[in-house]
């Protein structure tokens, strides 16, 4: 086994064993390796940045507030995806740019880029996504059709899929209670904690979807000198800056999840009643955007494509593209 590979299988070794110590003995009979190779791998997980504690005659374990992104810590939480297929970066200009790059080099379905902090991060409209380190979660994933000739408006339910993968694993892993802005927002309370951008490449030859990729940003732990003007204004987190919950591999790894299996059976829609249910909207007045044009309107409900259904002073319309703003106080 490589080096590189003892350090990573050691790092996996203790995120599955977060619940008490494991000996270095345990860990080099288990991973076929010899104790210097474990006690070095150690370092080197240290090195990184990787908090791990180490008690005479009981062995190691990773510290509770250890919360450093990798593959190895990602890849141990993950049920459904393929570990094999995650890169994890300290830092890129973009992770959605990254995936890109991959799928024209023919990097499979199921391909993911996760990273710690982003340098050029992209949200809708060609706006910014401001991706601090050490407090976020950047994650893009690679999706293919499963069907040659599928054409472009098969990616359109990814972004609403996304949105439910974030509120479901936020909820489960979490307790918080996170809610749909339509169309790709998340939120907790009044503050958006998350953003989704979905973009799609088609085959030249035929026009029809070649690949989707998933952009998923995510607003983890307080971070609010890193945000300004409008932004800060909106912008909230799952934890507070030094509130104890869950870690982020944790919490990425059930996104990917989640992403994944709505993607595999795209076609189902069985995230359409969760997006409903989830909707922090229905009911609410509302400012409808497209393009130049703007319109005030009640939100009634989200069809089955994940169009947004609403009442104007002109009639009933149903949205398939543009922005909200939400009335909170009506």
């Amino acid at each position: 086994m490589e080096k590189k590979n003892v350090k990573n299988e050691v790092l996996r070794f203790l995120e599955t064993h977060r619940e008490g110590y494991i000996s270095g003995e345990e860990m080099a009979e288990a991973l076929q390796v010899s104790r210097t190779a474990v006690w070095k791998a150690v370092g080197a997980l240290r090195e990184d940045g990787h908090a791990i504690e180490a008690v005479s005659r009981r062995g190691y374990r990773l510290a509770e507030d250890s919360d450093v992104l990798s593959e190895a810590a990602v890849g141990a939480c993950l049920q459904y995806a393929d570990p094999s297929r995650l890169t994890v970066l300290p830092v890129t200009d973009s992770t959605n740019l990254r995936v890109k790059a991959l799928a024209l080099e023919g990097a499979p379905h199921g391909t993911v880029v996760l990273a710690d902090a982003q340098t050029g991060g992209r949200g809708r409209l060609g706006r910014s996504f401001v991706s601090p380190p050490g407090s976020g979660i950047y994650l893009s994933l690679l999706l293919r059709p499963d069907r040659p000739g599928a054409s472009l408006g098969a990616a359109v339910p990814l972004t609403t899929a996304a949105a439910v993968a974030v509120c479901e694993a936020v909820r489960e892993l979490t307790g918080r209670e996170a809610g749909i802005k339509w169309v790709n927002d998340v939120y907790i309370g009044r503050r958006k904690i998350c953003g989704i951008l979905t973009e799609a490449a088609a085959d030249v030859e035929t026009g029809s979807l070649d690949y989707a990729v998933v952009g998923i940003g995510i607003n983890f732990r307080e971070n609010p000198g890193a945000f300004e003007g409008e932004v800060l204004e909106r912008a909230g987190w799952i934890y507070g800056k030094d509130e104890k919950g869950v870690r982020r591999s944790a919490l990425a790894a059930a996104v990917i999840d989640r992403m994944l299996q709505y993607a595999d059976h795209l076609k189902e829609r069985s995230f359409i009643d969760a997006y409903r249910n989830y909707s922090i909207i229905i009911g609410r007045k509302i400012r409808c955007f497209r393009g130049k044009e703007s319109f005030d309107a009640v939100a009634v409900d989200i069809d089955a494509d994940g169009g947004l259904i609403v009442d104007t002073a002109e009639g009933r319309k149903t949205l398939s593209t543009g922005e909200i703003s939400v009335r909170w106080r009506d």
